[in-house]
């Protein structure tokens, strides 16, 4: 993970670097936003933006966007008030964090865009079979798509395949189809010449450049409209990039890793996704199996996480006890390792003494963990789907987002259900377009139509201002 901060603030953002180095993270400084701003565009890519409050963040965010740069802006302020911080989160910034920096706070921060620090941790048998699988073709430098479902650990496999590979030692590119707009996308990955469009002040190095030499990841490949696929597969075919308003192709050398979590053959005999494009990216194929399915990984993952927060919360090593053991082995986990994560970091946090009991594992609304049913071997594929989108939408009609209404037309109630299961995905198509049962291009069109209709629709890692 890569952060930029920008400015200094009498030294506070100091220990600001300090943390995020703990954590893990490439720090890199600018004097100012339009130094960052230069730095951006040479290809000194950022996952993060750290900038004084104080500083002219509308601007920064304005360049940015004008100049299809996609990187999240977070504000600092010393002892800056409620109207700074609100201000700064109006002009652009994602997040506020007042300094002295607060450990907890910036790692909280850091771990939402990043997964830098997850290790490959595999005992049960088909996970083992997987990873051995990764180990054989990591030092190729063939195209490897990576699938599974939401929450298996796509990027962490794909992590461990760099870091095994002849190109561990050059860089490392991340880029999530799904959270860049589309119209940042191409310039996110190809870069563009100055004067290509409208804001286009400078050259600017994209992604493809940035890993030349390394490993190019495209996290959630099936979000990337048809017309990008096109110019994916000429890139990838070639090994040259056109930037966007270029005029000659410029050579690279990087290996494609790749990560879906829905069927891609299934989206090409859809039409969503090119079948030539899965062919290019599908040279050797690391299929995940869900956490349900990889039963000995349970509690290894279990403890690890317990001895990751409670090192991040300052506290004594946990254990479980028998019976938190066993709940866990009983439970479904249909989020996967995501959610048995998160179900672990809330355990640390509610567990009284050194040991983990069952009333310590719940859910997100406080409730039991073992309300929800437990796993039950002989379960089919199709049962586990449907309880998913059915838990789902249970969630999200009790959190109200969503509710019917006797004597609105059909047309009213689909808008809103759309536009309510998009903002509970936080703005992503795919995982939205997964719960409502419907393809990503219908999805799209139904998006395209709202839109043009002047209706709000939730942006790529967001929801809607009234969402």
């Amino acid at each position: 993970m890569r952060v930029l901060i920008i400015g200094d603030l009498g030294g506070q953002l100091s220990a600001a670097t300090k943390i995020a180095f703990e954590r893990g993270a490439q720090v890199s400084h600018a004097a100012s936003p339009a130094i960052a701003l230069d730095s951006l565009r040479a290809g000194h890519g950022a996952d993060l933006v750290m900038v004084d409050v104080k500083a002219d963040i509308a601007w920064l965010h304005e360049a940015l966007q004008s100049e299809r740069i996609a990187a999240p802006i977070v504000a600092c302020g010393v002892e800056a008030d409620a109207d700074a911080a609100a201000s700064a989160i109006r002009a652009g910034a994602r997040e506020f964090i007042p300094l002295p920096p607060d450990a907890e706070l910036i790692a909280a921060v850091l771990s939402a865009v990043s997964d830098d620090e997850r290790p490959m941790i595999a005992a049960d048998p088909a996970m083992v079979q997987i990873v051995e699988l990764a180990e054989q073709i990591a030092p190729s430098d063939a195209s490897v798509l990576i699938t599974g479902e939401s929450g298996v650990g796509k990027e962490v496999m794909a992590r461990f395949v760099h870091r095994k590979s002849r190109r561990a030692s050059k860089p490392f590119i991340s880029v999530n189809c799904a959270a860049i707009p589309e119209n940042l996308l191409e310039s996110e990955l190809f870069g563009h010449e100055k004067g290509a469009f409208t804001g286009a002040m400078a050259r600017r190095i994209g992604k493809f450049e940035e890993a030349d030499g390394g490993t190019l990841l495209l996290d959630e490949i099936s979000e990337m409209d048809a017309r990008l696929q096109a110019k994916l597969l000429r890139a990838i075919q070639e090994r040259e990039i056109d930037r966007v308003g270029g005029t000659k192709p410029i050579k690279v050398d990087i290996r494609i890793l790749a990560t879906s979590n829905r069927d891609l053959a299934q989206a090409v005999r859809e039409g969503d996704f090119r079948e030539d494009l899965l062919y290019r990216l599908n040279v050797m194929n690391l299929c995940i199996p869900a956490l349900r399915e990889r039963r000995s990984d349970l509690l290894k993952l279990s403890e690890f996480f317990i001895e990751k927060y409670s090192a991040a919360n300052g506290l004594p090593n946990k254990s479980l006890s028998d019976d938190a053991r066993a709940q866990i082995e009983a439970s479904r986990w249909p989020g996967n390792v995501r959610e048995l994560e998160n179900a672990m970091h809330r355990a640390v946090i509610l567990s009284r003494g050194p040991v983990i009991e069952t009333d310590a594992i719940r859910t997100p609304d406080g409730a039991p963990l073992g309300g929800r049913g437990g796993y039950n071997p002989h379960e089919s594929q199709s049962d586990i789907a449907v309880q998913r989108v059915a838990e789902t939408a249970h969630t999200a009609i009790t959190a109200g987002l969503a509710s019917i209404q006797v004597g609105r037309t059909v047309a009213e109630v689909e808008q809103d259900l759309i536009l309510s299961t998009l903002d509970h995905c936080l703005g992503n198509r795919t995982h939205a377009a997964n719960i409502l049962g419907i393809s990503i291009r219908t999805l799209r069109n139904k998006l395209r139509t709202y839109t043009d209709a002047g209706v709000e629709v939730a942006a790529p890692g967001e929801t809607r201002a009234a969402g």
